[in-house]
């Protein structure tokens, strides 16, 4: 769809954002509400020593006021993220920060002041009413105490985080608002527009002069900015940096994991064994560079179909109904539950001027979730689609079981649910595909999906390991070194096969996920672990079938290694990987014999 005002998008096509609020009135009447409470000290501070149940009303009366804040601040960012160059929602979602920050102050206290109470008190106090309802909370509290502070140091860095997402909230004005890119031209000299959200439409065409014209005038842009985004990047791990050491952790690797309760071995063990198995990555280029018949294998090569002439365009209608039909595995109220959301304003579809880039699910308590796309008819946003639809169903059920406290699942176990999802999409698909050219399309596709989930994010991973233990190292983040660590890192991960085209060096610089540190490696652990969940479902293990709806529903109930194994999965050992690695060489193997 080409690029509108977003007041031009049928509302069918559009997110039902009125079901937070009805209108920016109501939202502004909650802000100011939260501004008042933000204002006055908690009662509770300072008086949790004299009486358990004052412990149980502070943390009763923190979840109240975060329930409010949570609500405030998605329809600010969902309304700023339908036009990000809309002045109204860009301030107001600079209020709804605001207020966070002074809200997270407030109860900045909660914490240290728990944690200084006599730790054997406190666990007897735990196990009795109402305070036996934190208790798991409280208990998580306990385990992190070595990196808790005084009162007043956790206050400064509640007021410090302020400060600490100026880089990731700059570079994402500039990559979603700001960036612009020449016309690419196509082999027949006419013009196509280049923007992040239709950049990967131009790099599955069949026209390689197009193609590369569309690389080529994206990474220009990136590189004439270049110092600017090394600059915020590395701002960024600085921050991340700067907090993981005075709270005391080794790296700030491991305060980003320990948020989960992840060991960082779960991480090594990735990187690790990922490059253990780059032949099979190298094997992929081979395969590749024969299919296409190429003298040169490029990185704008790596998205275009392996089958050629091979066109599968599908609407979003058409897109819902594939959908729906992959998921009847998992039951009859699940896919009558995706059925509804999908007709009743859980999905924004389409591009529009100014719309975020990019794809996520997100919502708030006491509301149903929303999906937020930029769907442009291919066989990619289908996937999309049934993966954002995996994170929405995951916080569905998890809200619809779990009081607030609990229904917050970590980030770690976030994208098991939408890549089981995946999986069970491609196996609908190869199952039902009608002959050998569309079964080659769907093996090259899941080739993107081992490519893209497990290998590509494992590099990512891995740039973001090493740009961390640099600073770390007392190194400056320099544009040549981080270019030159993401080349090196491509051409380790791509082989010899390939083309290190130079501007590939400056692809790291448009990826936003860098700016949430440490969270795409959980892509690559989430598909493997959806691999294997996904295969006993279709297999019909009714054991595993009942465990991972109960790990839809477990919500924050458990910790992510825990709940990961109520589907029979143990992410602490490298198997899990391993197993999914073993269904890409089955992959490999199965274009070979056709």
């Amino acid at each position: 769809m080409a690029q509108i005002k977003r007041e031009d998008v049928d509302k069918k096509y559009k997110w039902a954002v009125e079901d937070i609020y009805a209108n920016d009135k109501l939202w502004e009447e909650d802000l100011n509400k939260l501004s008042q409470i933000a204002a006055n000290p908690c009662k509770y501070k300072g008086e949790l020593s004299k009486d358990s149940n004052n412990i149980y009303e502070a943390l009763k009366e923190s979840d109240e006021t975060d329930y409010l804040l949570t609500r405030v601040y998605v329809y600010a960012f969902m309304k700023y993220y339908e036009d990000t160059q809309n002045s109204k929602y860009q301030e107001m979602s600079g209020k709804a920060q605001s207020v966070a920050i002074k809200m997270s102050e407030k109860y900045a206290f909660l914490e240290p002041e728990i944690l200084s109470l006599d730790e054997e008190s406190l666990r007897e106090d735990i196990k009795k009413e109402p305070l036996s309802f934190y208790g798991p909370i409280i208990e998580d509290m306990l385990l992190t105490k070595e990196h808790s502070l005084s009162e007043k140091e956790e206050m400064l860095l509640a007021k410090a985080a302020n400060i600490s997402s100026v880089a990731s909230e700059t570079f994402s004005k500039f990559n979603n608002a700001d960036i612009k890119f020449e016309k690419a031209l196509d082999e027949k000299g006419e013009e196509h527009e280049v923007t992040n959200g239709q950049y990967g439409m131009l790099m599955e065409s069949g026209d390689r002069t197009l193609r590369k014209n569309a690389f080529n005038s994206l990474y220009a842009s990136y590189k004439a900015n270049i110092n600017t985004i090394s600059s915020l990047f590395y701002g960024n791990v600085k921050q991340a940096v700067f907090f993981a050491d005075v709270r005391k952790y080794n790296s700030s690797l491991e305060r980003y994991l320990s948020a989960s309760f992840i060991p960082t071995s779960v991480y090594t063990n990735l990187v690790n064994t990922v490059n253990n198995n780059l032949n099979l990555m190298h094997k992929y280029v081979e395969l590749r560079k024969k299919a296409l018949g190429v003298d040169e294998l490029h990185f704008y090569d790596v998205y275009a179909p392996m089958v050629a002439d091979y066109k599968w365009e599908v609407s979003y209608e058409e897109a819902k109904e594939m959908a729906l039909k992959a998921l009847e595995p998992l039951g009859e109220e699940y896919v009558n539950t995706v059925r509804t959301g999908y007709e009743n304003g859980w999905v924004d579809v389409y591009e529009n001027e100014g719309k975020r880039s990019g794809a996520f699910s997100w919502g708030c308590y006491g509301t149903h979730p929303y999906i937020f796309l930029n769907y442009t008819n291919t066989l990619n946003d289908v996937f999309t689609l049934i993966h954002e639809t995996g994170h929405a169903m995951h916080t569905y059920y998890s809200n619809k079981t779990q009081s607030f406290a609990y229904s917050g699942y970590k980030i770690f176990v976030a994208e098991v649910a939408s890549t089981v999802n995946e999986s069970l999409l491609m196996q609908y698909l190869l199952k039902n595909c009608k002959d050998k050219d569309q079964k080659k399309y769907l093996l090259n596709h899941y080739f993107e999906q081992f490519k893209g989930t497990l290998y590509r994010q494992t590099m990512f991973a891995e740039f973001e390991m090493k740009a961390h233990e640099m600073v770390e190292n007392g190194e400056v983040l320099s544009a040549k070194n981080l270019n030159d660590l993401y080349l090196g890192l491509n051409k380790k991960y791509f082989g010899d096969e390939m083309v290190m085209d130079d501007n590939i060096a400056y692809e790291w610089a448009r990826i936003p996920h860098f700016y949430t540190p440490f969270y795409v490696y959980q892509y690559a652990t989430g598909y493997s672990a959806a691999i294997a969940i996904s295969l006993k479902i279709l297999e019909g293990d009714n054991e595993v079938i009942e465990g991972y709806k109960n790990f839809l529903k477990s919500g924050s109930s458990l910790h992510p290694i825990e709940t990961l194994k109520l589907a029979k999965v143990d992410m602490t050992k490298p198997e899990v990987v391993e197993d999914a690695l073993k269904v890409f060489k089955d992959v490999l193997n199965q274009w070979e014999n056709l």
